[in-house]
């Protein structure tokens, strides 16, 4: 399923550094087409669950797209395991999800190894420092040579709606699509439109903020399940089952909030104090909606059996409202396994093969902050100074990272590619960048054209910066705030980099909480 290795990379027309390189045994077919093996794990605050997926790009000028994407296993959906004898549920149990991965992949006849690229996404308690050093520590064994692990609400939520169908159901149809994946402790909503995600938010409205036993005894509370039981009059104890009444009055006060999320405009206070993101801007109601995550099983009449919490009764409740508000209800490609199957299979793109990398060994790259200067690149003569106070005047907006954090400085080349253009535009960066690499960071160059591999070259050769060069192109990285740079893939010579979002929520709703990471 992964490329094996050739017996040596032939560097095309240079003999330091990496450009337009080939491999020794690869054929042209190879070079023209790379298929990468891709795992999606979703480690949520209710269930985990992962999928691996095959992935074929095919270059078309400098760029490779993907042209087909196939999910090859689905694994089976775990309840989130946590330590045997933590009372507050708090900590994962990191040995039951070495297990789990361990079985997954041998179900799948897959070895961690042949594992090309993916995501980890992290949502709930699984974002909490002990958890993110438990998951580090399992998957720095079970993951593979390139998997990245993010977390964050927005990026979820655009990964629901890419994994569900909602966004290429926009582009098909036409129309205004929203997909509101409900999960066990938020739902995400996304309005797509033309085969993309334009505008997205997030509620603490979910089907586990509250569990019970089989019973009917509460096992769990979560903050958001108290705020709210607060708001409907409703007493929880833990180990005792809650008013009946009082419960229907919760959940249709949840349903509520969900349904007041979903609507552009102001919202009202009740329903602000439990957003995790910004709610979404003005603009007309979706033409068609769909639902996603656990809850969506529910909705969809797919699933009738009781998990001990709150999903069947939520999902009742919202699809009456579905009813009398007007959207075509559609149904999603994907229901719980919306998010890790986006995860899989929409993180990824390839850079072309004009690139450069010096020396190679820096490869792979994690987690690096991109960005996005607005620099003078119109004019027939470049002006070094000018590209030198515009990429400084925009590292100001990182001043919190520190500066032992590599950076990737993305530039839309416009104009030829001539020597004197080349030379300003480098020479500019370089000193812009000057306060990272002289700190021994390599200079690491994101474009969208077909000029890495040039850029890379001038700013090694001509300027001759005692500094590791990573230039590479190909790429549209605007939507996103961090990126995963791989290992140079053998038959192409180009690297493949998942895009990604590190940012934890960070207002003062309940999930807004924490830092940047």
């Amino acid at each position: 399923m992964a490329f094996s290795e050739p017996s040596e990379l032939t560097p095309i027309g240079h003999t330091g550094g990496r450009i337009f390189t080939s491999g020794g045994r690869s054929l042209v077919l190879e070079d023209d087409e790379i298929r990468l093996v891709s795992v999606g794990v979703d480690i949520g605050s209710s269930t985990t669950h992962m999928v691996l997926s095959r992935i074929v790009l095919e270059r078309r000028d400098n760029r490779y797209l993907v042209t087909s994407r196939e999910v090859t296993h689905e694994s089976d959906v775990l309840l989130t395991p946590y330590r045997t004898g933590d009372t507050a549920g708090d900590t994962l149990d990191g040995e039951a999800l070495r297990e789990f991965f361990d079985r997954q992949y041998a179900e799948a006849g897959v070895s961690p190894d042949e594992i090309d690229t993916g995501a980890l996404i992290m949502t709930g308690v699984a974002v909490r420092r002990a958890n993110s050093r438990i998951i580090a520590d399992v998957f720095s064994q079970v993951a593979g040579r390139f998997v990245s692990v993010s977390a964050g609400d927005a990026l979820e939520t655009q990964l629901s709606a890419f994994g569900s169908g909602a966004a290429s159901r926009s582009e098909a149809n036409g129309n205004r699509t929203m997909n509101i994946d409900i999960g066990g402790g938020t739902s995400k909503i996304a309005v797509c439109g033309d085969g993309e995600v334009q505008a997205v938010t997030a509620i603490d409205v979910g089907a586990r903020i509250l569990a019970f036993d089989t019973e009917g005894r509460v096992t769990r509370i979560e903050e958001a399940a108290r705020r709210l039981a607060a708001e409907a009059g409703l007493e929880l104890v833990m180990g005792a089952a809650p008013d009946a009444d009082g419960l229907s009055r919760l959940v249709e006060l949840m349903a509520d909030h969900l349904f007041a999320a979903m609507q552009s405009g102001p919202t009202p206070r009740a329903t602000a104090d439990l957003m995790r993101l910004d709610p979404l801007p003005a603009g007309p109601a979706p033409d068609a909606i769909s639902f996603s995550g656990g809850v969506a099983e529910y909705v969809y009449g797919r699933d009738q059996r009781d998990h001990g919490d709150l999903g069947l009764r939520l999902a009742t409740a919202i699809r009456e409202r579905v009813s009398e508000w007007g959207p075509e209800l559609q149904v999603a490609e994907q229901g719980i396994r919306a998010t890790v199957v986006g995860a899989s299979q929409y993180t990824v793109q390839v850079s072309g093969t004009t690139i450069f990398v010096e020396p190679a060994s820096l490869l792979p790259l994690r987690n690096v902050p991109v960005l996005m200067p607005r620099l003078p690149l119109t004019h027939e003569e470049l002006d070094a100074d000018e590209i030198t106070v515009a990429v400084k005047e925009a590292l100001q907006t990182f001043d919190s990272l520190p500066k032992k954090q590599p950076v990737a400085l993305c530039y839309r080349w416009e104009g030829s590619a001539t020597f004197g253009r080349l030379d300003a535009f480098c020479r500019g960066v370089a000193a812009g960048m000057a306060e990272y690499t002289s700190n021994g960071l390599p200079l690491v160059l994101v474009g969208d054209g077909d000029v890495g591999g040039l850029v890379g070259i001038h700013v090694n050769e001509e300027l001759g910066l005692p500094t590791s060069v990573v230039s590479i192109d190909g790429l549209t990285l605007q939507a996103f705030d961090f990126i995963d740079i791989g290992e140079l893939l053998a038959a192409s010579g180009a690297v493949p980099v998942v895009i990604k979002s590190l940012v934890f929520p960070a207002t003062a709703a309940l999930g807004r909480e924490g830092a940047a990471v």
